[in-house]
């Protein structure tokens, strides 16, 4: 396998294979998905390779994927968890993904769109923790806000990246020093207390939760899991399977933008969570497939009004 990037001590440490894809696989949009904003430290794009920082059960791991124009996908990865993440990294990039069942001529745009976006599959990290932390960090205020807060935290209580990486990376806390994360550095970051109280609350069982959502059978026993403690609803229990798990059913309902988004594209009109809900109702099973062509690809309505100014309460 040819480097992946240009330090040659680095590079000789890395551990390397080759994923050849069973199916059509644009890899960009399929793993950048799970970037949490352009300046996320967890993960960076570099020309045609992605790096990501991941706290992998066996350590932290950096891994880079590059895709070639015969269709397969270089990886390489480096760290304590490197074995771990080139054995999870077709997950990644959507080898769990199935589609079967999922009839995109329901609707003509989503016909078009499936048509135009093959590769587009839904990748799972199976890092729920990590997923579940960055779902509560984006609880009920701006993306850019939430990415701000997300960006600060892993800087500030993460671990270095091992590996070559073009950047500065950083790989997620430990579940304990998610924990430990002083109150000034959850104010400083630009997080509200309840956000920071519920990711405390988890943490003090994050393993157990952990262990739990990964031995569960179905979505309803994950949500049962997740709703079960207290600062999590519906919203983050549908981000966190999205992220960790891929699950190609899940609705994030109480998404400030989603609905809009869905009802405009479908309809061309925006309409509420029961009325997205009605309109997703034919792909019963793969309701998050859906919204994720109309999200990556659909119309845009266009804006009406003033952007929403996040309000910085870090100075109070």
């Amino acid at each position: 396998m040819t480097s992946l990037a240009p330090t040659p001590t680095a590079c000789a440490a890395a551990l390397e294979t080759v994923y050849r894809p069973r199916h059509p696989l644009d890899l960009r949009a399929t793993v950048v998905f799970q970037r949490r904003g352009a300046n996320d430290p967890t993960m960076t794009v570099d020309g045609p390779v992605i790096w990501r920082a991941a706290r992998t059960p066996n350590g932290v791991a950096t891994v880079a994927l590059r895709g070639t124009s015969d269709g397969t996908v270089r990886i390489a990865a480096w760290g304590e968890g490197a074995e771990w993440a080139l054995e999870q990294a077709p997950a990644l990039c959507g080898d769990t993904d199935d589609a079967t069942g999922f009839d995109a001529t329901r609707h003509p745009l989503i016909a078009h769109l499936a048509h135009r976006n093959p590769g587009l599959r839904l990748g799972r990290t199976d890092l729920v923790f990590d997923a579940l932390a960055s779902s509560i960090v984006e609880q009920k205020i701006t993306g850019l806000q939430a990415f701000a807060a997300w960006r600060r935290l892993v800087a500030w209580h993460g671990t270095p990246a091992p590996g070559p990486t073009p950047r500065a990376m950083f790989a997620p806390p430990t579940i304990d020093g998610w924990r430990r994360i002083p109150s000034w550095d959850w104010h400083r970051a630009g997080l509200e207390p309840p956000q920071a109280r519920t990711i405390t609350r988890v943490a003090e069982r994050g393993a157990s939760l952990v262990r739990g959502i990964l031995a569960a059978t179905d979505a309803e026993q994950i949500d049962r899991i997740l709703l079960s403690q207290p600062g999590i609803g519906p919203w983050t229990a549908a981000e966190t399977r999205i992220k960790a798990l891929g699950d190609p059913d899940a609705v994030s309902v109480g998404d400030y933008h989603l609905a809009h988004e869905v009802g405009y594209a479908l309809t061309g009109s925006r309409t509420d969570d029961d009325g997205m809900l009605e309109l997703l109702s034919p792909w019963t099973g793969h309701r998050q497939r859906v919204i994720r062509l109309v999200t990556a690809a659909g119309p845009r309505e266009p804006r009406r009004g003033p952007r929403l100014h996040p309000e910085d309460h870090r100075s109070r």
